[in-house]
């Protein structure tokens, strides 16, 4: 479909914008709207780089929490390290698996966790009873953000100085089309 305008110049005809992909409108576009609300590079890249480390943290249930303190506390843009965050849900789920069995390995118990089922938690629970389960599975888990934490130091400056000349390229590209 075709847009037809007339004015003082004659009558043009420009083709209508194609329509916009799921990306466009999930991604791309609240993070057009960031940086139209004034966030300097730097804040960006680093609101980025903490997104995508909170984003893969081995827990569940925190690290909105985690991640809104954070951003806070650095005065970054909540809206954007959290939209970064839950884009990450799916990998983080990928990850916690192998997590708590490098995290269980880490610290001493790696056979017990290895092929850890459900049934056998179950078959555990009633034989030795939940603190022992408890026991497990908390160290397994504090091994695994141990992991993380030494990961997600190098993820974060990766980041955040990878992302800075892109995003002052995206800023002055965006300014420059807004004034001409």
């Amino acid at each position: 479909m075709t847009v037809t305008t007339i004015s003082a110049t004659g009558v043009r005809t420009a083709p209508e914008a194609p329509p916009r992909t799921w990306m466009q409108r999930r991604l791309v576009d609240p993070f057009i709207s960031l940086l139209k609300a004034g966030l300097s590079p730097g804040s960006l890249a680093l609101t980025a780089g903490l997104g995508v480390a909170f984003g893969l943290a081995p827990i569940f249930g925190l690290t909105t929490i985690i991640s809104t303190a954070t951003a806070l506390r650095l005065r970054l843009n909540v809206a954007a390290m959290q939209l970064v965050c839950h884009v990450l849900s799916p990998l983080q789920l990928l990850l916690l698996l192998p997590l708590l069995r490098w995290g269980a390995t880490l610290l001493g118990q790696g056979q017990l966790v290895a092929n850890l089922s459900l049934t056998q938690i179950r078959h555990m629970a009633k034989a030795d009873g939940w603190g022992s389960v408890l026991h497990l599975l908390w160290r397994a888990e504090l091994g695994a953000l141990l992991i993380w934490a030494v990961a997600a130091v190098p993820v974060v400056l990766g980041l955040y100085v990878g992302l800075q000349p892109v995003f002052k390229r995206f800023i002055s590209r965006h300014e420059a089309e807004s004034v001409g």
